[in-house]
């Protein structure tokens, strides 16, 4: 049986989080306090419900404790991000994942139970971030505070050579995981693998060693 998600705020970030995933053919709640918020997301998801995530009557009524994963959205409204993520929790929904306006917000919520909380607008300033300072970057994921794994495009040096010729785990530290070719994914690449012009590598290791590598892709 799929997961069953619900999602409480249909600003721009849970808006994207409902469709996405009613797109990949998951059963959807879209909650929101709005009415014209729920009525815009009523042609995205399975059921969206105008209701106030902060009375607990109100949510358990919905039976939110039966959906396999909340998402807790809820845009500048600091107190009533912490306070339905207090209610969520205490009603038994297994799974809570909470949107954070800064580290602090970020801290609360964990304190009070959220079992993942997410940083959209901090993550993707430091994507932007990786793309303004290394044109070779595609994507970027931030694994901790020190490793992160990268899609980088391959540059000219690296065309027609292997990743054994190349020595990218022993000069620079990093691990090659997938290389991207003519729309395919090379899961796990042989040592021989020769890397052709337009692909993309997929490399994790340390900030600090992915740098390095970076740096010298553009030399």
């Amino acid at each position: 049986m799929k997961k069953q998600f619900a999602v409480i705020g249909m600003g721009r970030f849970g808006h994207s989080v409902a469709k996405s995933l009613a797109d990949m053919g998951y059963e959807v709640l879209a909650i929101d306090s709005s009415d014209q918020r729920t009525q815009e997301a009523a042609h995205l998801v399975t059921h969206v419900v105008q209701a106030d995530s902060t009375d607990e009557d109100a949510m358990r009524a919905l039976g939110i404790r039966n959906f396999d994963v909340v998402v807790v959205a809820i845009g500048q409204d600091i107190q009533a991000s912490i306070l339905t993520t207090i209610i969520l929790k205490e009603i038994g929904v297994p799974t809570v994942i909470v949107k954070a306006q800064n580290e602090l917000h970020g801290k609360v919520l964990t304190k009070v139970g959220a079992d993942k909380v997410v940083y959209p607008e901090r993550d993707m300033g430091q994507r932007v971030a990786h793309h303004l300072i290394s044109p070779n970057i595609i994507d970027y994921i931030e694994l901790s505070d020190d490793h992160s794994i990268v899609e980088i495009q391959a540059s000219e040096g690296l065309y027609g050579k292997s990743l054994r010729d190349l020595h990218i785990r022993a000069r620079f530290g990093c691990n090659v995981m997938a290389i991207k070719s003519s729309g395919k994914m090379n899961i796990a690449p042989h040592a021989d693998d020769l890397i052709k012009q337009g692909d993309v590598l997929v490399v994790v290791g340390k900030n600090t060693d992915l740098q390095r590598f970076e740096k010298a892709l553009t030399e």
